[in-house]
């Protein structure tokens, strides 16, 4: 039996979007879901028992940061991510692949794989797609990402075509590194850019070698909103009913809800909690960057209508002071808060789907976050 598997419950009638489960060795994921990033094998100041407790159901590590500090050897000796970060709920490990592109200033990408340094030291470093598995194989999440190339936004059609057809060969030579088919699922990443017909091509070369889930790359990456919405509306029907459907590095609230309109199952992003370093936290009624002066003395919540432990105990004007002070405790306050928001936020959209009102919730949150307004300011 495949190590991850997708169970579709319920397509809600009004928008078409998906109640599912999918089944990992690590437990059961109700989507749609976002996950948070835990980039280092922790979710910035955040504790894995403050996780279970807003119930974030599955997050994700990186397999780039995490190879070179401190190395995969040293995760597999401890018995695996699991293990090593006292986290018993289901991980994903991206592939490296987009650190690579993001935050090397030297890389040559070749047909074997990309030759490039590392951001830290500066040392030469080479990552393949057989070594892209062998990292994950020995880091054992539950869910892992197949090597693909992240080319940048825009790019001409001929490089993306190139693009496209690579990421299809490296795709094929995962599924054959990888090692642990019984206990970890291998998902493919289709690329494509804005072009449609690269979108279908990728799409069927990566289901006709059978992963069991797929994720969309490649956007997220500096579009317009629009040009997102148009490229999920034209990619995900070409995708199968019966696995996952993963959008990476999506973490707005407003795209979290047209992606899951559109028949995304996964989300994640660090969003949430790069933001709340700042001070910045996501509420129900928009925007609200708690380290300005105007809540020096606002002793209400962030959020007078979310039931986080934060907005139940600390007051505006508290949680200002620790920012202001660049006091630890402040930001981990906000970062619990934001990624309390958005879980709590899926939930309400599995509960929209169930109910087959998903639209409505849309537009009833829309108008009171304010996207509906002129001015309205997104993340």
């Amino acid at each position: 039996m495949a190590a991850v598997t997708y169970e579709l419950k319920k397509t809600c009638k009004q928008s078409g979007a998906r109640l599912g489960t999918i089944h990992t060795p690590h437990g059961s994921i109700e989507t749609p879901m976002f996950m948070p990033v835990g980039t280092l094998a922790t979710v910035k100041t955040l504790s894995p028992e403050e996780l279970e407790d807003m119930n974030a159901q599955i997050i994700l590590s990186n397999t780039y940061h995490l190879w070179l500090r401190p190395g995969e050897d040293i995760v597999q000796e401890a018995g695996g991510l699991h293990s090593f970060m006292n986290w018993d709920r289901p991980i994903l490990t991206d592939s490296g692949g987009f650190q690579v592109f993001s935050l090397s200033d030297f890389r040559n990408i070749k047909e074997e794989g990309v030759h490039f340094r590392n951001h830290i030291s500066g040392e030469k470093l080479f990552l393949s797609p057989e070594k892209a598995m062998q990292i994950q194989n020995a880091l054992g999440p539950d869910i892992m990402m197949a090597l693909d190339e992240c080319p940048p936004y825009p790019a001409e059609e001929s490089y993306m075509k190139a693009s496209v057809e690579r990421t299809s060969r490296w795709a094929e030579r995962c599924l054959e590194a990888h090692q642990n088919k019984d206990s970890q699922g291998l998902f493919g990443i289709i690329q494509g850019g804005e072009y449609e017909h690269l979108r279908k091509q990728s799409a069927d070369d990566l289901i006709s070698l059978d992963f069991p889930g797929y994720a969309i790359g490649g956007l997220s990456v500096g579009e317009p909103k629009d040009v997102m919405n148009r490229v999920l509306d034209f990619t995900t029907p070409l995708l199968p009913d019966h696995k996952p459907r993963y959008l990476m590095g999506v973490g707005s609230a407003d795209s979290l809800i047209d992606g899951a309109i559109r028949g995304v199952d996964m989300f994640d992003c660090v969003l949430p909690t790069r933001i709340a370093r700042n001070g910045a936290c996501m509420t129900n009624h928009g925007r609200l960057v708690v380290r300005n002066a105007a809540y020096a003395r606002d002793f209400s919540p962030i959020d007078r209508d979310c039931n986080c432990h934060v907005c139940r105990n600390y007051s505006r004007a508290y949680i200002r002071h620790l920012i202001k002070s660049n006091e630890t405790f402040g930001f981990r306050l906000t970062s619990y808060h934001n990624l309390y928001f958005l879980l709590d936020l899926m939930k309400k959209v599995r509960e929209a789907i169930m109910e087959d009102r998903l639209l409505d919730f849309r537009e009833e949150f829309f108008e009171q976050y304010g996207f509906n307004r002129p001015d309205a300011k997104n993340f």
